[in-house]
């Protein structure tokens, strides 16, 4: 659809001035046409969309004016001349391309593009002459283009719910905490779902938490917030146990050494120990119990109890019974005494004993033993002195010393002694052990010698002369002329005399 205006009779009398002044005549004017053209719609408007990226042209172009009596027959734009420049002037919102549009020739349609931003309103484009060719010319310059702004229908939005999911009100056990989620429902946007945002804070895994959901549509409206509050608890009890140091008493249930109890706590998967004991070091006690306490961090408690330890430190005390002296003559010893011993608290596992008794001559240490019922063993000590016999002899004609006693072969030697325990002299012959005559080397030349004065006949037995006061041994001397002898008498204590015989 083509719009025009061709004569001055449709002209403005600004248009008519300025085509008179171009002339030269101030009453007539024969002027150009300029015309648009609305190429793509049937329309007598150009529709556009506010905020749209979809454009609409229209068509700007001069049409020569042939007619009689015009000073310039033909198109007011010659070959060579300056084109006509025209100034679209748009409503608000709308914006021309190319603006301003220069025409260079008549009857060629110029395009101009154009496009609606978001705040644009309807109205008509206009074009104004900027600037003409320098040739002269006259033109109509009342151009209108309608332009419509349509706007898309504001679409409907209603509010959105969101509710928290995966988690109800209420308590939870420590390691199975739930995963809170937002659901959330729209009616134009559709369901969606996202983690809930958690806040609160945790002491040893235990405490309340807030789960929160929020939401905003894509159409700006909010959902009520959503909010569930939820505990993590923890109802487990703990774990408790014990070892004992030493681990275990001996076969009668008792220790000898003080007891080191130590508790052992544990609280797996749960909010962990809080406290764990305490610990005890028992000392001297009969049937003593401890108990210790597993406590966690949700005052979950569980108690063990270590019961009937029985510990003894303490010897118990032995002596000896009656009077046993310090020296004792031999053969004099009296029996190995008693002893006695007791035990306040665990007991006595067996008598007491005494050990080291011993009648043989010398010194002796007897002890007394007493052990408890948990290993403790006691000591006493009695020394004491098995006193050797005193022994005289042998008298004469025997002589003692160093002095070699000389005597014929096969005669008698009388070997006369005494033997006394203490004040105590012994007259019974069963004191006396055994001789002995024993070859033995002779001495040198130079050794003393002395002769045996007498020898005697008769027996040989050994007997007590108690006229004499004193005991007999007739020795019959071997025939060996030349042979060394040493004769020895022994008493039943072990103590004993000796003489050195050489035989001629």
């Amino acid at each position: 659809m083509e719009r025009s205006i061709t004569r001055a009779g449709m002209a403005s009398a600004a248009a008519l001035l300025t085509a008179a002044a171009v002339f030269g005549s101030a009453l007539v004017a024969h002027a150009d046409n300029i015309q648009d053209t609305i190429a793509d719609t049937a329309d007598a408007a150009l529709v556009l969309q506010a905020g749209s990226s979809t454009t609409k042209s229209a068509g700007i172009r001069l049409i020569g004016n042939s007619s009689q009596g015009d000073d310039d027959p033909g198109c007011n734009i010659d070959a060579g001349e300056s084109p006509l420049r025209l100034d679209v002037i748009t409503p608000t919102g709308i914006t021309a391309n190319p603006d301003p549009v220069v025409i260079t020739e008549c009857g060629t349609e110029f395009t101009v593009v154009f496009s609606a931003a978001a705040d644009a309103v309807s109205g008509n484009v206009t074009v104004a002459i900027v600037s003409g060719p320098a040739g002269g010319g006259s033109y109509l310059n009342q151009v209108l283009i309608p332009i419509t702004v349509t706007r898309p229908p504001t679409p409907s939005n209603t509010k959105p719910t969101v509710s928290v999911q995966g988690v109800t009100a209420g308590d939870y056990e420590i390691g199975s905490e739930p995963t809170p989620t937002c659901a959330v429902t729209d009616a134009e946007d559709g369901p969606s779902s996202f983690p809930a945002v958690v806040t609160g804070t945790l002491a040893h895994g235990l405490g309340t938490l807030t789960a929160t959901c929020d939401h905003t549509d894509q159409g700006g409206l909010a959902a009520d917030t959503a909010t569930v509050i939820y505990s993590i608890v923890d109802t487990g009890a703990p774990t408790i146990d014990h070892t004992l140091s030493p681990a275990a008493p001996n076969a009668n249930g008792w220790y000898k050494t003080e007891v080191d109890v130590t508790f052992d706590c544990a609280d797996i998967g749960g909010s962990g120990i809080q406290s764990c004991g305490p610990d005890a070091l028992l000392g001297e006690g009969a049937n003593q119990t401890v108990t210790g306490t597993a406590v966690d961090w949700a005052g979950n408690t569980t108690t063990d109890t270590v019961a009937g330890i029985n510990v003894d430190l303490t010897k118990p005390t032995v002596e000896f019974a009656g009077v046993f002296g310090s020296s004792h003559y031999f053969g004099e010893v009296p029996a190995a005494p008693a002893c006695t011993a007791d035990d306040a608290l665990s007991g006595l596992a067996s008598a007491c004993s005494v050990s080291g008794y011993s009648t043989a001559v010398g010194p002796h240490t007897l002890t007394a033993t007493a052990t408890d019922r948990a290993g403790n063993v006691a000591t006493a000590e009695l020394a004491y002195t098995v006193l050797a016999w005193n022994l005289s002899g042998f008298f004469s004609p025997v002589d003692m010393g160093r002095t070699w006693n000389t005597v014929k072969g096969g005669s008698t030697v009388p070997l006369k002694f005494e033997v006394f325990a203490g004040a105590k002299e012994f007259t019974d012959t069963s004191a006396i052990d055994r001789f002995t005559a024993t070859p033995t080397t002779c001495p040198g030349a130079d050794a003393p010698m002395d002769a045996i004065e007498f020898t005697t006949t008769g027996g040989t037995a050994l007997r007590y002369d108690a006229t004499a006061g004193q005991f007999v041994q007739n020795w019959a001397t071997p025939k060996k002329p030349g042979a060394c002898y040493t004769v020895t008498m022994t008493t039943d204590d072990g103590s004993s005399i000796s003489a050195g015989f050489i035989l001629k």
